[in-house]
């Protein structure tokens, strides 16, 4: 089964830093958990659960030595990676999450303020807020308003301490996502 090698990844990177508060692994769970709260389709909740799994890509090429300064590209890395497992339902919203990050912070007045110190700093790197039309261009896509979706449970995931299923929990959704099922 394909999922076992995304799922070793998580077991050997998930319990690196995604930020000052939490891991990468409770941080996808968090995700994926306020997915199925809002009662988001299986493929978003993979989506959710899976979106940052560019970065642990990264500590794996680069033997867990990176530098959290520089853009690694992680939307891109992740979603092209996850093609060998899922359709575009799956890929397409984790591909373009950053992108989601970046149109939120020109459309809604209040969502900038909702970044975590690390989204902050990371937003300048990515392109900072979009102009007119780059907001044009990215609402014409097919999976925006997944991405947005998305982006939002990202932000909202980053609680110290919080109960979430473990990912175990998510293996059916993904495996009955997986292609070639």
């Amino acid at each position: 089964m394909k999922i076992q090698s995304i799922m070793s990844l998580y077991e050997k990177w998930g319990n690196d830093r995604y930020d000052e508060k939490i891991t990468q692994l409770q941080h996808g769970l968090q995700c994926a958990f306020f997915a199925e709260q809002d009662s988001a389709s299986p493929s978003l909740v993979v989506a959710a659960l899976l979106h940052d799994i560019g970065h642990l890509l990264e500590l794996e090429r680069c033997h867990g030595d990176v530098d959290i300064e520089l853009n690694d590209k992680h939307d891109i890395t992740g979603s092209e990676h996850l093609a060998n497992f899922f359709g575009p339902e799956v890929t397409e919203p984790i591909r373009l999450h950053v992108h989601a990050k970046r149109y939120l912070c020109s459309v809604d007045a209040t969502y900038r303020s909702t970044l975590s110190e690390a989204s902050e700093k990371s937003l300048l790197f990515q392109g900072g807020p979009m102009n007119e039309d780059e907001i044009r261009e990215f609402e014409k896509l097919p999976y925006f308003s997944d991405a947005v979706m998305l982006r939002r449970w990202d932000e909202r995931g980053k609680i110290q301490n919080m109960n979430t299923p473990d990912f175990t929990y998510f293996v059916a959704a993904m495996a009955s996502l997986e292609l070639g099922q």
